[in-house]
């Protein structure tokens, strides 16, 4: 069997992980034919069919639900021995990640500053991969909200943002200074398919305090899709504070009183004592304090 290239590795987990072509194209920035000529390249060089097409989407073969965590595991391994070799032959290399909503720019432009030898560049995270991306070392250090899994990692709470309720223009509650739980208790809230049961619990505050669960809305397959079921009057969605930031015209955010606050923290690998992560960690605690007060 020919050797398995690990582009066509991580087209065909990409496939598995949004269980739809057409999105996972867009994920990989390719177009779709292209992706599907692809997977059919890997198959042939797996030797087993590993996805079906369905009316409803794509899932996995019983070959491919094997070769998933293998395929998973091989890209680990590929990106963890290109880090460390870089991290070998490149010293000054540093890697900040970010995910959705969340501006690093000034503490990148500092370290930078204090740092003109090193190549100092930030990336933009999916929700899910704050954890792996930094124990892969494709990135160094990640500015991101809380909760997310962090065993084997060292956070600091750089900032608290409120969290609000995006709800339609038309919806009872716009335009009010601000809610409770109360006022939301019967209104359904979306799901995010295959999220973390804590990171669901928590954008749901579900349960609430008197133990009651949240109302289920639809479910949704990524974040993005959140603010259509909320124009379209499925669902509202609590969301750490979007006013002041662009959001759809059909849109409006109101203050949740009475709940926890979103955390945005500082997280890098647990006992990485390199001076650039050093460096980093006090540009953050002094340039990432949060949005400009209005």
């Amino acid at each position: 069997m020919a050797d398995l290239d690990l582009r066509l590795v991580r087209y065909f987990t990409a496939v598995a992980e949004h269980r739809h072509f057409g999105r996972a194209a867009e994920a990989l920035h390719i177009t779709q034919p292209s992706l599907s000529r692809q997977i059919r390249r890997l198959e042939q060089q797996v030797g087993a069919r590993l996805l079906d097409r369905t009316p409803r989407g794509t899932r996995l073969t019983e070959a491919g639900e094997v070769f998933r965590p293998q395929a998973e595991a091989l890209l680990r391994g590929a990106a963890q021995a290109t880090a460390q070799a870089r991290a070998a032959a490149e010293p000054s290399r540093f890697t900040v990640g970010f995910t959705a909503a969340i501006i690093v720019t000034p503490a990148v432009r500092e370290l930078r500053r204090r740092n003109p030898e090193a190549e100092v560049r930030s990336m933009h995270l999916d929700w899910g991969e704050t954890h792996t991306a930094l124990l892969d070392r494709r990135v160094d250090a990640v500015v991101a909200r809380l909760p997310f899994p962090t065993d084997r990692l060292e956070v600091t709470i750089l900032y608290d943002e409120p969290r609000t309720v995006v709800v339609p223009l038309d919806h009872r509650l716009a335009g009010k200074e601000s809610v409770t739980l109360d006022d939301i208790a019967d209104e359904p809230l979306p799901r995010l398919l295959g999220a973390d049961p804590a990171v669901d619990a928590f954008w749901r505050l579900d349960p609430r305090p008197d133990g009651s669960r949240a109302p289920d809305g639809p479910v949704i397959e990524a974040l993005e899709d959140k603010f259509e079921v909320v124009a379209d009057g499925q669902a509202l969605v609590i969301a750490a504070d979007v006013r002041g930031r662009a959001l759809r015209p059909d849109l409006t955010a109101v203050p949740l009183h009475g709940v926890e606050p979103c955390h945005v923290v500082l997280a890098t690998r647990a006992g990485d004592r390199s001076r650039l992560v050093a460096d980093f960690r006090k540009c953050a605690r002094s340039h990432l304090t949060g949005p400009d007060p209005r």
